[in-house]
């Protein structure tokens, strides 16, 4: 293979191409911007680029890194520079609404409708997918791919301390089963509190858990009592509650994500609440690289809370796709009809990368946890993309703060909803 990895943007950006003996002066290059750290999935990626470039030897498409936190921060400004991504990573939601309304994006109504393998290139995606990237009947992003947040648990570590699985549907049976965790000497959940976003994850289970839809709905558009409602209270006071516990490993207030995941795959926590992939990235983020035998992993949804108006079957999640940056060249288009078509998202699924987009390729799901994700999804009774990513990124850091704050005791339940109307005012 010629591929000679992805580049890290660093103090410049700098750009490694997939490259043959030698690039033609002529060939149109295309800029692919990830945020993809594990190895296994970078490889699956490699190929998939390089088979493109073989097949297309006028084209030549070169990915470039940047880490999570670097790149939401960074992004903006590249985007405005000469050496924009053409393509990158989005999550959806306010995120991608504001780029296309700073007029970065290229408007894919047009791409989507073109004929690619015998049908309109938008008809090859599940429905559901192409509505989340869509705002005011406009396409703004390609879908790549969907998922669920969850807990997963170490079932040695909870048969150690005495703690059932099937027990934790309620969020007080959770915090009885962090106490009794502790009281074994097991560290109950690791967490990121270092990127903050992880923690936001509790905050808004449990937002949405109380409230339910109608109301985190309401609070998107400043409709009703928005976020002043009582379900955003109490998701701070229950959010305080479990900080109280002191649940989570020591110095997790500086912890990345991939050194969250390591821990959880060195079985030094019981719990880690995370994504559909989470059986594969706690095995590459382990520090012998082998991480926690999937067998010993269990999964659970977030549980339900007292008195909330809402259903075990709604899910947090993600639904991600790749923006097209607005003077990207044709070719970019072309690499993510490749990239998404129905034999490549079946190969990123066998790799248990994802939960595929493209309609058909979701019988190449293997695993049971990736499967048992699917399945959540497939039932799911409401599907809320992640909140920092929902409400827009100004709104979003704030959410990510208020989290933070709530879990340590920092801020009080009444100041974190303060700090959300008085942001949401500003925009």
């Amino acid at each position: 293979m010629n591929f000679r990895g992805s580049t890290i943007l660093g103090a410049a950006l700098a750009t490694t191409g997939i490259l043959g003996a030698t690039m033609a002066a002529a060939q149109t290059e295309v800029r692919w911007l990830h945020i993809e750290q594990n190895p296994a999935y970078l490889s699956v990626w490699e190929e998939i680029a390089e088979s493109f470039n073989a097949q297309n030897p006028d084209v030549n498409v070169t990915m470039q890194f940047l880490e999570n936190e670097a790149f939401k921060a960074r992004l903006p400004t590249l985007l405005q520079s000469n050496s924009a991504p053409h393509m990158f990573y989005s999550w959806g939601g306010g995120v991608l609404r504001a780029q296309a309304e700073n007029g970065v994006l290229m408007n894919l109504n047009e791409a989507m409708a073109e004929e690619r393998d015998g049908q309109p290139w938008g008809e090859s995606f599940n429905a559901a997918a192409v509505d989340g990237l869509t705002f005011d009947d406009n396409l703004w992003a390609v879908p790549f791919r969907m998922g669920t947040v969850s807990f997963f648990y170490n079932r040695e570590l909870f048969d150690q301390a005495g703690v059932n699985a099937d027990d934790l549907t309620d969020w007080d049976a959770l915090l009885d089963a962090v106490e009794t965790l502790k009281e074994a000497g097991i560290t109950p959940i690791a967490v990121g509190g270092g990127e903050r976003w992880p923690v936001h994850f509790y905050w808004s289970y449990l937002a949405m858990r109380i409230g339910g839809q109608e109301v985190v709905d309401n609070a998107k558009v400043g409709e009703g009592e928005g976020f002043g409602h009582e379900a955003f209270i109490r998701a701070g006071e229950e959010l305080t509650r479990l900080g109280e516990l002191d649940p989570f490993q020591p110095g997790y207030l500086g912890a990345t994500w991939p050194q969250t995941l390591g821990l959880f795959g060195d079985g030094g926590a019981a719990m880690i609440l995370s994504f559909e992939n989470t059986v594969g990235t706690q095995r590459n983020n382990a520090a012998d690289g082998v991480g926690l035998d999937p067998d010993n992993i269990g999964r659970f949804p977030f549980p339900m809370v007292e008195g909330g108006d809402s259903q075990i079957t709604d899910t947090l999640g993600g639904l991600n796709g790749w923006a097209v940056s607005v003077n990207a060249p044709p070719e970019t288009l072309d690499f993510l009809a490749y990239f998404t078509n129905l034999e490549n998202q079946q190969k990123m699924a066998a790799a248990e990368m994802l939960i595929p987009v493209t309609t058909g390729a979701e019988e190449a799901v293997v695993g049971e946890h990736l499967r048992g994700a699917a399945d959540q999804l497939a039932a799911s009774t409401w599907h809320q993309n992640y909140f920092d990513q929902d409400f827009g990124p100004a709104l979003g850091r704030v959410i990510n703060d208020i989290s933070v704050e709530l879990v340590t005791g920092n801020m009080s339940p009444g100041e974190a909803v303060s700090m959300l109307q008085n942001e949401f005012a500003l925009q």
